[in-house]
């Protein structure tokens, strides 16, 4: 056991005692993202994802073998992309823009009603409940506030690229659209290089502390009222 412990100690970012954790997390984060992006494209007219069996919250059908194992060794990964066909959409701007959010929005909403249990189970009561719920509760909040702030990222193939692009002039669009895989190619090696130090952490990390004491606040706010 202890052989083991240390080899994957040594290829993960994760401790194996927080593995069960960040597996529940990852597969309900990715799940409902993913979700959610077939939910709205499909609200807008786009049957795509429904007709390949996407709009659904079983897991099976939106996680990536590649990209679940990769966030549990280097940290960062991803899920099945969900299909969507703008030229379906009544009003493509609108619903692109709507359809892109909708993944982001979800892994915040995920974490708010997460952090909101934390807060009450913790803050409130003082414990009292075992303490792997606590962990697991922390755990899902952290990676989904990660997953909110950095799908916002603007960079291909990322929410936020995927938003400024529905957002900006059809001329600055096929500009953006010419130059996609030089901005993926940029984005990779921000991610996977020490650049990420100076770069994609630095943003991250001031995106999850301002979420995390919104939430506080919101959530201090509203149990003081009711106390």
């Amino acid at each position: 056991m202890d052989t083991f412990r240390s080899f994957f100690e040594s290829i993960s970012v994760f401790s194996l005692e927080e593995l069960p954790f960040v597996v529940i997390a990852l597969v309900l984060a990715f799940t409902v993202h993913e979700f959610a992006h077939a939910f709205v494209a499909y609200k807008f007219g786009d049957t795509t994802a429904k007709d390949q069996g996407r709009l659904t919250l079983n897991p099976v059908q939106h996680l990536d073998p590649f990209g679940t194992i990769l966030i549990l060794i280097a940290g960062f990964g991803w899920a099945r992309p969900v299909p969507v066909m703008r030229s379906r959409f009544k009003n493509p701007r609108l619903a692109g823009i709507l359809v892109s959010a909708a993944g982001p929005l979800s892994n915040f909403l995920i974490a708010f009603i997460a952090f909101g249990l934390f807060y009450f189970f913790v803050g409130v009561t003082g414990g009292g409940i075992p303490p792997f719920v606590i962990d697991l509760l922390q755990m899902i909040v952290e990676l989904n506030i990660l997953l909110f702030v950095f799908n916002l990222l603007p960079f291909p193939p990322l929410d936020g690229y995927r938003i400024i692009e529905d957002l900006s002039p059809p001329n600055v669009r096929v500009k953006m659209s010419q130059f996609e895989q030089y901005g993926i190619l940029l984005f990779l090696v921000l991610v996977i290089t020490p650049l990420d130090q100076y770069t994609i952490w630095p943003f991250l990390n001031t995106g999850m502390s301002a979420t995390g004491q919104a939430f506080s606040t919101i959530y201090g706010t509203i149990f003081s009222i009711f106390s």
